[in-house]
């Protein structure tokens, strides 16, 4: 049985987190975290799918891909060192080193983050004595790992966290995690950081091939603005103090860690949808009854990233024409006439199309309805069983403001 439990990074057994502020990022706001596992861990990874990929993620890929343990991550904001050529990978090991020095780790099981701005090379004297003023901090504590989540923030406006607890071979088993985006976020992973620890035994293999398929429902179903960031990193370090059996196999304890795994990254997703630049609501969109996961998954990207859609949500108007106009334009074949359409939240579920027609509805019930802090919009495509959810934000005034003047 899944128990949720206040928590984050430093939420299993063995691991140990801090945050502070570098001087990366004006005005003395917190810029830099350092997760570190007493023991060596096996660690997964998925990465950007931008071709532009920055230095960060590529040592990432090395140390999740080439070597067998990982037991460091640190990460900064404020710059995100992409597009920054031989000189920003020469950085990444150069913290790595330093970390790897102070931690005394090897210095290819330290894998390092960063977000911010894009083309900037990282102030490295502020980080080596950043990474250096970190590691005395460290604890297991609950306050470290918050003072950890704030620091990788950037134009988030709240902190990211969630932990749960499970039962695996007659051993408590948990897993927490922590994140950043609001900005820069779409489908394929955003611009956008997600860290999970885990204290379960399990093979490298199967780790990767959980966090892979549960990724894949999560964080690549966001979207606040289109934008695929070049940073987007999601680490998964597992160090065994739980003590069950080694999962190396796909049984039942595998199950119940990939169920654990999918709840924990759904949260984040989510949280991340509804903290989007300038937002004022989460938006769900739930395709039902399609043909295919991938007919559902096209449909409902295409609503969640429509601007039109997610300009009408801000104003809280039924405006369903551009919702079906969305899924017209996605790609996917369905026919119009059969499309049932209900908009849902804490205020009530209100039906608004009925086989392609509007229904009698009242514009004032929709309106409650799309006027609470999460909104749901649920299609029914009605040819088959297949189902899919995705995850987004209203569009504001503040989104444009914010993203008019990122840099200054």
């Amino acid at each position: 049985m899944m128990k949720i439990i206040d928590g984050g990074v430093t939420a299993a057994e063995g691991f140990q987190a801090a945050g502070l502020a570098a001087g990366i990022k004006k005005g003395n706001t917190k810029d830099m975290a350092l997760i570190y596992s007493e023991k060596p861990c096996v660690a997964a990874g998925t990465f950007t799918t931008n071709v532009v990929k920055a230095a960060p993620v590529k040592w990432d890929q090395h140390i999740v891909y080439d070597t067998p343990t990982a037991q460091a991550i640190v990460c900064n904001s404020g710059v995100a060192n992409a597009c920054t050529g031989e000189e920003g990978y020469g950085y990444c090991k150069e913290t790595a080193k330093i970390a790897a020095e102070s931690l005394q780790i090897p210095e290819d099981s330290v894998l390092v983050a960063s977000t911010g701005v894009i083309g900037k090379q990282l102030p490295m004297d502020l980080l080596g004595a950043g990474v250096k003023n970190l590691v005395p901090l460290l604890s297991h504590t609950r306050e470290a790992g918050k003072l950890a989540a704030q620091s990788i923030m950037t134009t988030d406006t709240v902190s990211k966290e969630v932990a749960v607890t499970m039962e695996i071979g007659g051993k408590t088993v948990t897993l927490g995690g922590m994140c950043k985006g609001s900005g820069m976020i779409h489908p394929n992973m955003c611009t956008m950081l997600a860290f999970l620890t885990t204290d379960v035994a399990i093979s490298k293999k199967l780790l990767q091939k959980a966090l892979s398929i549960v990724v894949k429902d999560t964080y690549n179903m966001v979207s606040v603005d289109g934008d695929t960031s070049t940073n987007d990193t999601v680490l998964l370090l597992a160090n065994g103090a739980a003590g069950n059996a080694e999962i190396t196999e796909e049984n039942k304890d595998y199950q119940t860690f990939l169920d654990a795994l999918l709840y924990v990254n759904t949260c984040l997703a989510k949280k991340i949808a509804g903290d989007g630049e300038g937002a004022t609501a989460l938006f769900e969109v739930k395709v039902v009854g399609a043909e295919s996961k991938e007919q559902a998954v096209t449909l409902s990207k295409s609503i969640i990233t429509s601007n039109l859609t997610k300009a009408a949500i801000f104003g809280h108007d039924a405006n369903w024409g551009r919702i079906l106009c969305a899924m017209g334009y996605s790609g996917a074949q369905f026919d119009p006439e059969k499309v049932d359409l209900y908009f849902e939240s804490k205020a009530g579920k209100l039906q608004i199309i009925k086989d392609g027609v509007a229904t009698d509805y009242s514009e004032e019930e929709a309106t409650k309805i799309l006027s609470e802090k999460e909104v749901t919009a649920i299609a029914d495509v009605k040819m088959g069983e297949a189902t899919a959810t995705a995850w987004g934000c209203d569009l504001t005034y503040d989104y444009v403001k914010i993203n008019a003047d990122y840099r200054s």
